[in-house]
This record gives structure tokens, C-alpha cells and sequence, in this order.
């Protein structure tokens, strides 16, 4: 069994089949579990109900950096956060990448109320960061939180210091591409024990996928090359994911 840690299922997928498509493709793959985030505060009504109506996919819930300037809490509540199949905040962050200068504070200001929300509910994040490093270090050092670098391509310099906060790592399909040596090598240096896999569906499809749209399924390839890093065999590798997936979100009921 694999688990797909990120994976957009709100998405439009319609020219694939839709979504009860990619879903079954995924289980036919063997990707039984599917957690679906939230980053479009528009998109959480319906990341719950597809959630309270599917019992192989959960959720976590947040807020997306490039939306700064909105109030969390006008979105997200106690009752969604308590939700079973809420595992943590996410995605939350900082993305410095396309957006504009001066959106540094408001972004800031996102989420620095989300990870209170994470505080308050003893929940794990899921950090989106690109292009801010040393911003997304600098904010998570003051709170006491754990969760997971979701779609790390970010230096092993910041890996270091997340390890030693105590978070885990999540390999998408980007592990795969043929340009990305450097980010083999800091996942060949993660511990086993700190990693997962997602495929960011409907983003970042995996060789032999690339350049289409990136269906939950498609996360065995991930899983494939992470195991050739690793040097570990593909079925273990797949026990050690779905182990790790139930250390990081303790929520998840399998």
C-alpha cells in the first residue's frame, strides 16, 4: 500500500474522467490513501465533504501563501479542525517565487495565525516554502510544531535544520526528473524514517508521466526512485512510507 500525501482532489479533473476516475485509478495502482490539502480557502467546504464521504481519503486543511491578506479564521473553524479526517494545517507557508515583494508580511502574517491554529489544535503542518528559506525557518523556530516539508526541492542546509525539529520530508514527482541530481542527493541523506511520498496532483507528474495532468497513481514512480536512492527494496520502501505517514499524521486511521 502506498499513501499519496498531497494531492489536490478538488481539481477540475474532467478531462481525465473526473475524479471518481483518478480516484480508482489510484486505488488499481495501489495507492489505497489519498490525503487531500486544502491551499484555496474556496476549495475547503468541499475538501470536507469529499472527505466526510470517502473513506480512503482525508484532509488537511489551510491556506495557501499567494492568498495573503485574507483572515484564516474566516474560513477555518474549530469544528473542521476537529474533523477526524483533518489531520493537520496545510498548506501553509511562505512563497517568495511569483509573488510580488510586498506580500512578505502579509504572507508572514498568514501563517504565523495558521500555525497558531496548528498550536492550539495540536495538529502537524504541511509547509509549503520556495524561494523563502530562511523566512520559513525563522517563523517555525517560534512554535512548537511538527509536520512535514511538503514538495521539498529546498536546500539540504534547511533539510538539516527541520530534521532537527523533527519533521518530515515529502518527495513528489520533481525527485524523478532528470535535472534534479541535487535534490536525489538530499533525500539519499534524509533518514527513512523522516520521508513520504505525494504527487501535488494535479502538478508535478513524475517521469514517464511528464507533461500531463499528475493523477494521485502516479505517486509509485515517486515511491520507485526514492527506493533506488535509498537502496531499499520498492515493497519495504512502501511499508516504511505508509509507517512513516502514520508517525507524522497520528489522526489517520487506516
Amino acid at each position: 500500500m502506498l499513501i499519496d500525501t498531497h494531492c489536490h482532489l478538488t481539481y477540475d479533473f474532467s478531462s481525465v474522467g473526473g475524479m471518481d476516475a483518478v480516484i480508482n485509478r489510484a486505488i488499481d495502482s495501489g495507492v489505497d490513501v489519498m490525503i487531500c490539502p486544502t491551499a484555496d480557502p474556496e476549495d475547503i467546504k468541499r475538501t470536507i465533504d469529499l472527505i466526510n464521504h470517502r473513506t480512503n481519503i482525508f484532509a488537511t486543511i489551510g491556506i495557501h501563501p499567494e492568498h495573503a491578506g485574507v483572515n484564516p479564521s474566516d474560513f477555518i473553524n474549530d469544528e473542521i479542525l476537529e474533523n477526524p479526517r483533518v489531520l493537520g494545517v496545510g498548506e501553509i507557508g511562505l512563497d517568495y517565487h511569483e509573488m510580488e515583494s510586498d506580500t512578505r508580511n502579509a504572507q508572514i502574517e498568514l501563517f504565523t495565525r495558521q500555525l497558531d491554529m496548528a498550536v492550539c489544535h495540536k495538529l502537524p503542518v504541511a509547509i509549503h516554502t520556495r524561494d523563502a528559506e530562511t523566512d520559513t525557518f525563522d517563523v517555525l523556530s517560534k512554535y512548537d510544531v511538527r509536520g512535514v516539508m511538503h514538495c521539498f526541492t529546498s536546500s539540504y542546509d534547511l533539510a538539516k535544520k527541520m530534521l532537527d525539529r523533527g519533521f518530515f520530508f515529502s518527495a513528489s514527482g520533481i525527485l524523478t526528473f532528470k535535472n534534479a541530481a541535487d535534490i536525489r542527493d538530499t533525500f539519499a541523506k534524509i533518514p527513512l524514517d523522516k520521508l513520504v511520498v505525494e504527487t501535488d496532483s494535479p502538478y508535478c507528474a513524475p517521469v514517464p508521466h511528464r507533461g500531463r495532468i499528475c493523477e494521485p497513481a502516479f505517486v509509485v514512480e515517486t515511491a520507485k526512485v526514492l527506493s533506488e536512492i535509498k537502496n531499499v527494496p520498492f515493497e519495504k520502501m512502501s511499508d516504511i512510507l505508509t509507517e512513516n505517514v502514520k508517525t507524522l499524521y497520528p489522526k489517520i486511521k487506516l
